[in-house]
């Protein structure tokens, strides 16, 4: 049964640095993700704080299937090495 390909979900604000180096990152590779603006958005801000006890940007969401890795801090190389990762369901 062949797999999706990792969906990625950046939370992330305008004028962010590190959100930028992320975006400009996943587009360099071609990698589709779905951008949540959290800027003037407190909702959002407290969604991360209850997922991740952070209320800070960036963070990146890789996964699929309900099953997801968050990376808490712009680290490129971890996220290059999770989009690497094959997914579980095909080794199951």
């Amino acid at each position: 049964m062949p797999t999706s390909p990792k969906k990625v979900v950046l939370w992330s604000k305008t004028g962010c640095h590190f959100c930028g180096e992320v975006k400009a990152f996943l587009t360099s590779r071609n990698q589709p993700f779905e951008n949540i603006e959290v800027e003037g958005n407190d909702v959002l801000r407290d969604v991360l704080e209850a997922k991740y006890g952070i209320r800070h940007v960036p963070v990146i969401e890789v996964g699929g299937d309900g099953k997801f890795e968050a990376l808490l801090e712009p680290d490129l190389e971890k996220l290059a090495a999770l989009l690497a990762q094959p997914d579980e369901a095909a080794t199951v």
